[in-house]
């Protein structure tokens, strides 16, 4: 099936590596004009180039999610880029590794602010051109992180993200189903995807005395707690995201998908 989102134009934030450069991938692959927003511009210059010269159109504008500022400069340039923005992609976002109580406050603020503050700012300045398009689709990352912890023992085994991204997770659930009541006069639906053990360069990242660490306790993890075997991939991601992005999926709003491989399921 091809052109399920022909002359849709789609945001994606965090479209410069892993999941974001997946989707973007996929959508320009199915008809959409694709804006890519990050803050790190080489990384999302080179995705834009890689988009165009397989034939689609795209566009990097630098942002950082958490400034306000940013994300409206951003977002404006983006609806006169194309003259419309019909689906988003909140996807940036990132976690950090204290564990707590001993997670610095400069931390937790900076973490909250990128996955939660930054889904809001972007939404709340998109939405105008949603409802101005007569509708669309907003997909908002969240996180096994919002639905289960950990034991100690898990933690010493595996390590875990930070106090932070948990809280900062489940507040992107609940803004996902706030959103979706409003939306629904509009015709804007707004659903959100909560990934598992996804194999990308920052989900596998080791330490300089061991670049490849990160990779053993990844595979650990996933054989530990799945049901499907091997990792998830970012176009698994991305293939989620699309149908919730296009017409196949006009019926669904307000829900809060895991793509996990079995995990929530599982334990």
């Amino acid at each position: 099936m091809a052109d399920r989102l022909a002359g849709k134009v789609a945001v994606i934030t965090g479209g410069n590596s892993g999941i974001g450069e997946g989707t973007a991938e996929l959508f320009v692959k199915e008809g959409a004009k694709v804006i890519l927003m990050a803050r790190r511009e080489e990384q999302g210059r080179r995705v834009e180039g890689a988009l165009r010269d397989a034939g689609g159109e795209a566009t990097f504008i630098a942002c950082d999610v958490g400034d306000h500022d940013s994300v409206t400069r951003a977002v404006a340039q983006a609806a006169d880029t194309y003259g419309a923005i019909h689906v988003l992609f909140n996807n940036a976002g990132g976690g950090a590794g204290s564990r707590f109580p001993n997670e610095p406050n400069a931390e937790w603020q900076r973490v909250i602010h990128t996955n939660l503050t930054g889904t809001f700012y972007v939404s709340q300045a998109v939405w105008p051109h949603l409802v101005a398009a007569g509708g669309g689709a907003v997909v908002n990352m969240s996180s096994l992180a919002a639905q289960r912890g950990f034991s100690s023992r898990m933690q010493d085994e595996f390590g875990t993200t930070s106090a932070s991204y948990y809280a900062a997770k489940a507040g992107v659930d609940a803004l996902t189903r706030y959103m979706a009541g409003v939306g629904g006069r509009d015709n804007i639906r707004v659903n959100c995807v909560r990934p598992g053990q996804i194999l990308t360069p920052g989900a596998t990242g080791g330490t300089s005395n061991d670049p490849d660490g990160g990779r053993h306790v990844f595979k650990k993890m996933f054989d530990f707690a799945q049901i499907v075997q091997g990792p998830g991939y970012p176009r698994d991601v991305a293939n989620l995201v699309l149908f919730l992005s296009c017409d196949e999926s006009r019926f669904i709003s307000g829900e809060i998908i895991n793509i996990d491989g079995g995990v929530a399921a599982k334990i």
